[in-house]
């Protein structure tokens, strides 16, 4: 089984987070996910990810820390998923190479049909902000 090393955007707006639908056609086709996608030979996962969410959303951002790392086997490869923390320096989104995004709470999340990669993330994500609501943050 091959290794694919992909990336993947958090951006938060307020207490909103940018999710984009998957190509039909695609692998995963009209599954949510955090937008990103696959680092090519030699790339830098942070150009990476700025170049997909250019390509993808039509943005410019700025990659933050690492969030989460995930690992997950699809039928057809491992997916290394690196999450970064990043926020839009440039532009608004615009569905150029995705099927559709959306801005959603913690709560809306749970009523996408994520792809399976995406389902740690989203877990980490409901357990810092409850995390963060105990602190006072």
């Amino acid at each position: 089984m091959k290794t694919v090393v992909v990336t993947a955007a958090i951006i938060k707006n307020g207490d909103r987070y940018l999710i984009a639908q998957r190509k039909v056609g695609s692998h995963q086709e009209l599954k949510w996910e955090f937008p990103g996608g696959k680092v090519e030979v030699g790339e830098h996962p942070e150009s990476c990810l700025q170049r997909e969410i250019a390509e993808e959303l039509n943005i410019i951002v700025e990659v933050e820390d690492i969030f989460q790392v995930v690992s997950y086997n699809y039928e057809h490869a491992h997916v290394i998923l690196l999450c970064y923390n990043c926020s839009i320096t440039q532009g608004k989104p615009r569905a150029d190479d995705c099927q559709d995004f959306r801005w959603v709470t913690i709560n809306e999340m749970k009523q996408y049909r994520f792809a399976p990669a995406d389902i740690p993330v989203i877990n980490r994500i409901i357990e810092t902000a409850g995390a963060n609501k105990e602190e006072g943050i």
